[in-house]
């Protein structure tokens, strides 16, 4: 109501009208408004309009956001006319003209709702925008034209004014303006700087104003945006102007009318652009990477490769808003980054091995395992049998090759041809010499192989004469001092390191206990460091047995947070009790899980009470995951006629990966270096080269037991806390 009698006050000076005699209010011009329809809005004539805003022109388009005074009453005959609900619907109509247009391919089970949603755009301007959707419902595959609005901003008609400021007029303002920029009219400018010349709208740099007060924008009651001169230099265009200072060009448009007015950005024009702020995380390769955009590249595509919603790439890039276009640097924060290989904080896009193979590349691989045929009677089937069940050498080594086959009659189904040779190293050391003396390795793609540790130190320093890579299936990194080595099984460290960083990720405030016996007491230090506020409790260990300190146990259990129980042993005996006591005290009041760094062969022997596991949501880092009934099962069953042990999902995925990334590029040590992480039927692939160590994988698997089951925690359903 202040600003209302103000206006009144500054109308009744620049007209000289008695102000008992009308009753005004404030109007901001919308996009696409017309002198026509806001008079029709308050049921005016246009003359009316007109005769109390005398900078506008009976004809000229009006200027979004400028302010208009509109009489309530008709000057003929002083009858108030009441805004009705109308009015106000009418208002809200008003059509508001998209400043560009983005397009967008309808993917299955999206429906109007959810698109209007994603684009923040109604449901009817999908529709006016693409007028086959009234005749026809949505499909898949459709390409939608998707209007781009401009920023809306809320316009209060009414704003209390408090008092007056002192405005400085900048280097080439005019009257309009600044008018323009401060919401009022020319008229009420006029009137309140008396002194300001009525035969020459000239103004002078640094003569000083009086403009009114916005209320609330006080120090006291918001904070100051702060402004500085820009002196337009040669070719500077308002879209490099905008990503410079981060503002859209709309709004440069705003704060200088004379841009408008001079019929775009001039050389030498000095104009008023927001101060740039500093960000509390100033941008760098510290706190962000960057995503170079690619030809051809959709927004499907793109939120895709990077794992993050349009929306969120908006917010981060705002020049996105006005379409994607290739050769753009979007910036990822690094905690949101996606899984993709980074180069020079650059994020690289994943490359799809299948889809990148080249036929004309033939792999030639080399296979040494310990098959025993020297003591296998083949003759005998149930003797073989029985020998092939003692020797985990002979398991071993079938279930691999097993494997292996399958991933060679795969590739082959892409077109690619491969030549192998197969050799039985007999679990022998002077075998495997003899093999590589009689062979030539001169023209071979890499090795599998041996799977005994001498033996494989042997190959390897033979094999790095011709830079041959060796693949270890079954050895994790160790002090080869050999760099042409790819050891396939992460190590125990990598394993420790994984659970750690997850539980460190995961962590709130609950209560860590590490459990270990006296030859897992290293492991207890080091999780120890990692979290100091960590409780541990050792073994009780005689000649005889080794036992726990219930007591001790319960006296650490917190019953107003849940315990985390790390239990480090090699000791099934140990695993089997602990995990029975960590069971017994997991109640409604205490709630008990259990972790541990390596889950050896002691968690899997079968005194160990699966139940138990799983009401403990036993975790642990793991080199597979459990697989079945995908397509390498199916496969496999009608090849061999049985479904295939860890050792033939490890062949398949270890050769399948191997094949893959020969075809790609005949060279796996430059493949490595760039392909980044890959995954197949149970097994993950992420070679990091450690110089003389060789290339050590890196991918892991966090493993849980839930509901009697073991899954990979991404699979664990999520639960939602009530408050």
């Amino acid at each position: 109501m202040a600003l209302r009698f103000f206006l009144t006050i500054v109308l009744v000076l620049t007209t000289l009208i008695s102000a008992n005699a009308q009753q005004f209010t404030s109007h901001a011009v919308k996009e696409g408004e017309t002198l026509y329809s806001i008079a029709r809005q308050y049921k005016v004539d246009t003359a009316e309009i007109l005769k109390y805003n005398k900078e506008i022109k009976e004809n000229a388009v009006l200027q979004p956001n400028t302010i208009l005074v509109v009489p309530l009453v008709s000057s003929s005959t002083n009858t108030v006319i009441p805004t009705t609900t109308e009015s106000t619907e009418q208002e809200k109509d008003v059509q508001v003209k998209p400043v560009s247009f983005t397009t967008h391919k309808v993917r299955k089970r999206e429906t109007l709702f959810s698109i209007s949603r994603r684009y923040d755009i109604k449901e009817e301007d999908l529709k006016r925008y693409n007028k086959e959707l009234y005749a026809s419902t949505l499909k898949k595959g459709m390409r939608l034209r998707i209007p781009i609005f401009p920023e809306e901003e809320v316009m209060v008609d009414s704003l209390e004014v408090t008092s007056l400021e002192t405005y400085t007029v900048l280097p080439k303002e005019t009257r309009w303006s600044i008018a323009n920029k401060n919401g009022i009219t020319i008229d009420s400018l006029v009137a309140l700087n008396p002194s300001l010349s009525t035969n020459s709208s000239y103004l002078a740099a640094g003569q000083t104003l009086q403009i009114p007060v916005k209320q609330g924008s006080s120090l006291k009651d918001q904070a100051v945006e702060l402004y500085v001169s820009y002196t337009v230099p040669p070719k500077m265009t308002l879209y490099s102007l905008s990503r410079e200072y981060g503002i859209n060009s709309q709004d440069i448009v705003r704060l200088n009318p004379e841009i408008a007015e001079n019929g775009g950005l001039k050389e030498g024009m000095v104009i008023r652009l927001p101060e740039k702020k500093i960000q509390e995380n100033e941008i760098n390769t510290d706190n962000y990477l960057f995503y170079e955009v690619k030809p051809k590249q959709t927004e499907y595509s793109l939120t895709r490769n990077l794992g993050l919603d349009y929306k969120e790439l908006i917010e981060l890039n705002p020049e996105l808003s006005r379409g994607l276009q290739a050769g753009m640097i979007l910036k990822i924060p690094i905690d949101q980054a996606p899984n993709l290989e980074v180069k020079n904080s650059l994020l690289l896009d994943k490359i799809n091995l299948v889809d990148s193979i080249n036929r004309i590349n033939r792999p030639k691989l080399v296979y040494l395992l310990p098959f025993r045929t020297d003591k296998l009677d083949l003759s005998n089937l149930e003797l073989a049998s029985e020998a092939i069940d003692k020797s985990n050498a002979i398991k071993y080594s079938l279930g691999l090759y097993s494997g292996a086959l399958i991933a060679i009659d795969s590739i082959a189904q892409l077109g690619v041809s491969v030549d192998v040779m197969t050799y039985d190293t007999q679990l022998s050391l002077e075998r495997t010499r003899e093999i590589l003396r009689s062979g030539n390795l001169e023209d071979v793609s890499a090795i599998v192989g041996p799977l005994q540790l001498n033996s494989l130190k042997e190959v390897a320093v033979k094999a790095a004469n011709n830079q041959i890579p060796v693949l270890a299936p079954l050895t994790s990194a160790n002090e080869f001092g050999l760099d042409n080595v790819f050891f396939t099984i992460p190590s125990d460290d990598v394993l420790r390191e994984r659970i750690l960083t997850y539980v460190e990720e995961q962590r709130k405030d609950e209560n860590i206990i590490v459990i270990s016996d006296a030859k897992s007491k290293a492991v207890s230090d080091t999780i120890k460091k990692r979290f100091p506020v960590a409780q541990t409790l050792s073994m009780l260990e005689d000649e005889e047995n080794i036992s726990m300190d219930l007591e001790a146990f319960t006296a650490l259990l917190s019953l107003d947070t849940e315990n985390w129980v790390f239990v480090e042993t090699d000791n099934f005996k140990v695993v089997s009790s602990v995990s029975s006591i960590l069971n017994s005290t997991n109640s409604d009041t205490t709630v008990v899980k259990m972790f541990t760094t390596n889950k050896n062969k002691a968690f899997e022997n079968n005194v160990i009470s699966g139940t138990h596991l799983s009401n403990l949501n036993f975790t642990y880092p793991s080199v597979d995951k459990e697989s079945s009934n995908n397509a390498f099962f199916k496969r496999y069953k009608r090849k061999f006629g049985t479904t295939p042990d860890r050792y033939a999902i490890r062949g398949f995925d270890i050769t399948y990966d191997l094949l893959l990334k020969l075809a790609y590029k005949q060279n796996l040590y430059e493949v490595s270096n760039t392909i980044g992480s890959t995954e197949y039927c149970g097994n993950k692939f992420d070679y990091k080269n450690e110089g003389f160590s060789g290339y050590n994988n890196l991918a892991t698997y966090i493993m849980t037991y839930y509901d009697m089951r073991i899954i990979r925690v991404e699979e664990k359903p999520q639960t939602t806390t009530v408050q």
